[in-house]
């Protein structure tokens, strides 16, 4: 819950009191973790609902370009290289087979220009179109909303901003409590108040409606960042090692290549598998695949996906560098399929053809199963139904935000800009456990302890010693 003011309970007496104070210091953390994080939230409901439309509509990559079906197909190696002549050049790094019979087909290559993308008819080989990687308008909003177009230290903001929010959910749940009212009463917003109470009581209700679907974004989301997702809970949760994945033997070497290095501009590879090297080329190692006196190459690897269970749209990644692999996937996170639990990812020899791994949701640790099904909610891929539901959940957000705003406003100073945060309660009961708690959620939560540490100093070294400056803002 999102709110810049509420009012405290009291229950009568000392115990009154008490609640009284725990009400306030709560609702000071609510009012500073909301005065950073709405800017935020704004960004990501409306960056987020723009995803999910474009991508529904157009494709992440306009991969919904429509052809006209015909009997047969031209040679994938035949497309591939109508791709690479419309650059005059280059490499293909990169295809996206047709999710059906009326869709393109799309080929990543690298050039001297930088990474681009063609657009081709499977039936005819003509190249539809042609666009830098990552210029659309679905990796702009995705660009905002991870990063704010500002690379690590954007990602470091937001990161920051939905840490913080869990702070914000917490508190507000706490200050929300029913304790001197009925949970139905709790539970329905008081249509009939005026003025500031009205706004209170639907930003109350609203906000413990959503409460639980917002933790749940934001921890799927956090999953993502730099420091709590890359660095603490991905680091000791990523799949351990690709010799217990099925069809996979213990004699598969092992390269120094993460299969994230295939991420080109945008999250492919499933989280669970993104730390973990991939296996090596250049041995007899491996299960049957492409057979005995084929080539090992474009047309026989497509055909290989093929015959192993991969239908409609699925990815397949050229080998990279010398030890490198063909790497074939078919994600619910790169919206290759609406079912979660579907996700695999396999690896050949570029040299012999075999398989090296084939890697599916069942081999993922609990972590990493969680993951795949809470990004496909999260972004939407699973339906048209989960499409509707983020976009109202987003909505809801908003309004939380411009609710919190409203009663900050109208519980101003009159005539003044000032925060006016709630004052700090004096003679706190049991102050020692809520420091324990804060640094619990501190190392939970690395970025919202460096933000609150920022707050405190800055309340200690600038706003105590500028008496001036404190009478401006507070």
């Amino acid at each position: 819950m999102v709110a810049l003011d509420q009012n405290p309970v009291a229950t009568g007496a000392d115990d009154g009191q008490t609640a009284a104070k725990y009400y306030r210091a709560a609702w000071r953390w609510h009012f500073y973790a909301g005065l950073y994080v709405i800017p935020f939230f704004i960004m990501l409901a409306l960056t987020g609902i723009a995803m999910m439309w474009i991508a529904f509509f157009d494709g992440r990559d306009g991969e919904y370009t429509a052809v006209i079906a015909q009997e047969t197909t031209t040679a994938v190696s035949v497309q591939a290289q109508s791709a690479l002549a419309a650059f005059g050049g280059g490499d293909v790094m990169h295809y996206t087979a047709p999710r059906d019979a009326q869709t393109a087909a799309m080929f990543r290559v690298d050039t001297d220009a930088g990474t681009m993308i063609a657009v081709v008819d499977p039936y005819t080989a003509q190249v539809i179109d042609t666009f830098p990687r990552g210029a659309g308008y679905y990796d702009m909003m995705d660009n905002i909303h991870g990063e704010l177009m500002l690379g690590v230290v954007g990602d470091r903001m937001v990161e920051i901003a939905a840490s913080l929010a869990v702070i914000l959910v917490v508190t507000g749940v706490y200050m929300w409590w029913p304790r001197d009212r009925s949970l139905r009463a709790a539970l329905t917003p008081r249509l009939a108040a005026k003025g500031r109470a009205f706004w209170k009581s639907l930003h109350e209700v609203a906000g413990i409606w959503v409460s639980v679907v917002l933790v749940f974004f934001l921890i799927s989301g956090l999953s993502w960042a730099g420091i709590w997702g890359g660095k603490m809970v991905q680091a000791w949760s990523s799949f351990p090692t690709l010799q217990s994945a099925s069809s996979v033997s213990s004699e598969v070497p092992v390269g120094d290549v993460l299969h994230g290095a295939m991420n080109s501009g945008a999250k492919d590879i499933p989280w669970a598998l993104e730390l973990v090297p991939m296996p090596a080329s250049g041995s007899l190692a491996g299960a049957d695949g492409i057979a005995e006196g084929l080539p090992v190459a474009f047309d026989t690897i497509d055909a290989l996906a093929r015959q192993i269970g991969f239908a409609g749209r699925y990815q397949l990644n050229w080998p990279m560098g010398e030890t490198g692999v063909w790497t074939m996937s078919q994600v619910s996170m790169s919206r290759d399929d609406i079912s979660p639990t579907g996700d695999r990812t396999v690896h050949v020899d570029r040299y012999t053809g075999n398989l090296l791994a084939d890697v599916r949701y069942e081999d993922y640790g609990l972590m990493g199963k969680a993951m795949a099904v809470g990004i496909a909610l999260h972004m939407g891929t699973i339906g048209i139904a989960f499409i509707i539901f983020n976009t109202l959940f987003c909505l809801t957000v908003l309004l939380l935000c411009a609710s919190g705003v409203i009663m900050w406003w109208k519980r101003r100073p009159a005539r003044t800009l000032r925060l006016a945060p709630p004052a700090m309660p004096q003679d706190m009961p049991l102050w020692k456990g809520a420091v324990v708690i804060g640094l619990a959620l501190s190392f939970a939560l690395p970025m919202a302890g460096f933000a609150l540490l920022v707050v405190l100093v800055a309340e200690w070294l600038v706003l105590s010693r500028i008496p001036a400056l404190k009478r401006a803002l507070l």
